[in-house]
């Protein structure tokens, strides 16, 4: 692959010292996880949405709090259940008899960063409520579009569907989620760190903002301007093709996945000070992105099909 242009770091100094100290004060709060901790970073100012898969108990909540904390925005936590209906997120539309007309109360889901807890403990339909929200920024009730706030940051927790009371979510949701982690178990260091140290849910509390609302949507207007060269473009490219004709795979990448690697990789490249792509961002982010879109024939597994096409695709 051709050499990138010899560019300037396309932040300025102070806004990326802020970055970097926001980064590291999350990585304070949820210990011994500092690539999952760039994930969701990359996540959230690629204007993409993050779906945690893991066990009950690994730190997905505390992640998002940390986040939620350290960049100052507005945070809302659903717990989703069986019995969960569309309107307990959007809203809903009251009749207010002294205005003799409805009026829209709006639901949890206009916050600034939205954890979707257990999402796959709620029946499709619901499942099916954030849709839009997710690809629009907006929420339609009754006919009547209202926008969500800005930035709009989803974190969705979900449970491994062998568990008892799980819905799968259906192929069009997991497409909404730009990026899929698993936070899996602390190393021992960090564990003994966690049992030794404060309550996490107290630091937390005590935490103040390194970045604002306004920083982050600043952020997010700046990953449009990190570059990304042909040769680039042409290994992203080859990435799809490879997935719509590899084995044990039944539907590849979509070029919606493409523009969501691209958009992943111009925010992973920012966040370590870089203002144009290279193949190692593409490939940090790959799996993440690529395993939870691919459809595999039953036995498989989309994170080995993953893995497998990354290392099959040559570079240049």
């Amino acid at each position: 692959m051709h050499a990138p242009p010899k560019t300037a770091a396309i932040l300025p100094a102070p806004a990326q010292q802020s970055l970097v100290a926001a980064i590291e004060q999350v990585n304070a709060l949820v210990l011994g996880k500092p690539r999952e901790v760039r994930l969701a970073f990359t996540a959230l100012l690629a204007g993409g949405h993050l779906l945690i898969e893991d066990l009950p108990g690994l730190g997905k909540t505390t992640l998002a709090r940390a986040l939620a904390a350290t960049l100052g925005l507005e945070f809302q936590r659903m717990q989703f259940t069986a019995d969960l209906l569309p309107s307990d997120i959007l809203g809903v539309s009251i009749y207010d008899q002294g205005e003799r007309g409805f009026r829209f109360h709006p639901g949890p889901v206009f916050t600034q960063l939205l954890l979707a807890d257990e999402i796959n403990r709620a029946p499709p339909r619901t499942q099916s409520a954030l849709l839009e929200a997710m690809a629009e920024h907006q929420v339609s009730v009754d006919g009547v579009s209202h926008r969500l706030p800005a930035p709009f940051f989803v974190i969705a927790t979900q449970n491994p569907v062998d568990l008892s009371g799980t819905f799968p979510l259906p192929d069009s949701q997991m497409d909404r989620f730009l990026l899929r982690l698993s936070m899996g178990y602390p190393d021992p260091a960090a564990e003994r760190s966690m049992l030794a140290g404060r309550d996490r849910r107290q630091l937390i509390h005590e935490t103040l903002p390194r970045l604002g609302a306004d920083d982050v949507l600043a952020l997010q207007r700046a990953v449009e301007g990190v570059h990304a060269s042909d040769a680039l473009l042409d290994y992203v490219q080859r990435l799809l093709a490879a997935s719509r004709h590899q084995p044990g795979v039944r539907v590849g990448l979509s070029p919606r996945a493409g523009l969501a690697l691209l958009r992943g990789a111009r925010a992973h490249a920012l966040l370590l000070g870089r203002a144009h792509v290279l193949p190692e961002d593409v490939q940090a982010l790959f799996v993440a992105v690529a395993a939870h879109r691919l459809v595999v024939e039953a036995g498989g597994g989309g994170t080995a099909a993953a893995q497998a096409l990354l290392a099959a695709v040559a570079v240049d």
